[in-house]
This record gives structure tokens, sequence and C-alpha cells, in this order.
């Protein structure tokens, strides 16, 4: 019987370690613990020679909702938010000399997109939707911006950090973001398609083409990533940053919202 303690599951065959995210109470949210074993699923899968390809999967509707904003507002009384964790575990699936493939069955949002650009091939459903709702809580994209920025066409990424819009898998394709958007039924014969290609690659060829694909700001990549969750933390721990959390914990709008909506309300009467 699983641990209800384990929040990211170990699975290996046929050269395949299959690490999934398995926190489905809370639409596997970026807590603290499930980081943590994230990076520890993914340090074990890449020690492991018998292991050519990682996958990162998910149980639930949701691949992932982003930061865990009830962590995150129980931690504000000490100053610092589990978001700063984040960037360590970017640079982790970033720098991974083995490929990496996301398999996306349902929504992604904020930090979620992170993870998803920072693998090197992404494959969605249709129907899964994907946003940056960083600034409808007061934040910003900051710390994901290091592996979302690389893969997003600039007018896009303009257009979905500042609005904050909705997109599906089409426009995911479109914009970069993944790799193929198919239907729901055919995702797992598309991901079994790409492990079998890319198991059949040499080990240490595929790391050095990791490497070129890189070139040239891996160098700066951690260091990008310090510097972007200093900004991210300080967003998260503002007037704004607080509010929007706190907003989106008791399901009401930001202030910010309802004052727009009082002004309109008074405009119609």
């Amino acid at each position: 019987m699983t641990s209800p303690d384990v929040l990211v599951r170990v699975a290996t065959a046929r050269g395949v370690t299959t690490l999934t995210l398995d926190s489905p109470h809370n639409r596997n949210a970026l807590s603290t613990a499930l980081m943590t074993q994230l990076l520890a699923g993914l340090t074990d899968a890449v020690a492991d020679d018998a292991v050519r390809v990682i996958v990162l999967d998910h149980t639930g509707p949701v691949f992932c909702s982003g930061a865990d904003l009830k962590e995150t507002a129980a931690a504000y009384a000490s100053g610092t938010v589990p978001a700063g964790m984040l960037g360590d575990v970017l640079a982790a699936l970033w720098e991974c000399p083995k490929p990496i493939l996301a398999r996306v069955a349902g929504p992604a949002r904020a930090g979620g997109l992170g993870l998803i650009a920072a693998a090197d091939l992404a494959v969605c459903a249709d129907e899964a939707t994907f946003a940056f709702t960083e600034v409808r809580i007061g934040v910003i994209p900051a710390v994901i911006s290091a592996t979302v920025l690389p893969r997003l066409h600039p007018r896009a990424a303009a257009e979905l950090y500042l609005t904050g819009n909705t997109f599906d898998g089409r426009r995911a394709v479109e914009v970069g973001l993944v790799t193929a958007s198919v239907p729901a039924q055919e995702l797992d014969d598309v991901v079994r398609g790409y492990c079998d290609s890319l198991v059949r690659g040499a080990p240490g060829a595929l790391a050095g083409t990791k490497d070129l694909l890189r070139r040239p700001g891996t160098a700066e990549l951690r260091g990008d990533l310090a510097r972007l969750a200093a900004l991210s933390t300080g967003y998260f721990l503002s007037e704004e940053g607080r509010e929007g959390v706190m907003a989106f914990r008791e399901k009401r709008s930001p202030r910010w919202v309802a004052a727009l909506d009082a002004e309109r309300g008074d405009q119609a009467g």
C-alpha cells in the first residue's frame, strides 16, 4: 500500500523512469514536500545507469496547479515562501543529462508550466489547459521564466504573462510550450512512441546533444534562477502578493478587482 506521505511515485521499466506527481488532493501543487521528493527521484534516476529516459507524469485530473498557496499563506510569518525552492527543481530538470518528457493529461498553471518548459519534450492532451496566473494574485512568473521564456515566442509570452488568460493544448504547441497536443485517448501511445525513440540513442550522445541544445545560457541558469527566486519571494511577500494569495484561498476577488467591479456597478447604476 502506498504511504499517504508519498507525493511523487517512482517506477522504472525498460529504461524509462516515470516520476508521477501524486498529490491530487491539492491538484499536485508544488509544496516543499512534493518538490523535495521530486528532486530525490530525479537524482536517483540520473544516478541509475539503467535509466535512459525520465517521464514526468501525474495522477488526478490536474497536472500541476503551481505553488502551494495554502503552504505559502502559512509561511508568511517566517518571511519566506516555498516558491523559492522551485528554482532548485527547475535547474535539476534543465541540467539533467537524460532526456525528460512531460506527459500532461490535464490543466497546468503557473509553476506547473515551469516544469513542462524544463522538460526536453512535452506532450499534452488537446483538452489540457494552461495559464500564467501569477499577475492575478499579485505576483510575477519570475522563477519559471528561466525555463519558460526560452521556449515561448516573445509576443506570445507578453500576451500570456500579462493577461493570465487560459489557453489550450493546440495554442501551447503554437507558442512553443509543448511539443505535441493529441486527443486524450492517444496520449499514452504518443508518449510511449517518444520513449521508444529516445532509448535508442546512445546515453553519452544524448547527454552531449542536450548540452548543445542548452547553449549558450546554461552556465548562467543557476545564478539566474537564484536571482529570480529572490525576485519571486519579494512579490509573494509584498502587500499585493499577500492579498492575492489570501483572496485565492478565500475564494473572493482581490481588492484591485473588487474595487474595479464596484466602480463599474456605480457607473451602471
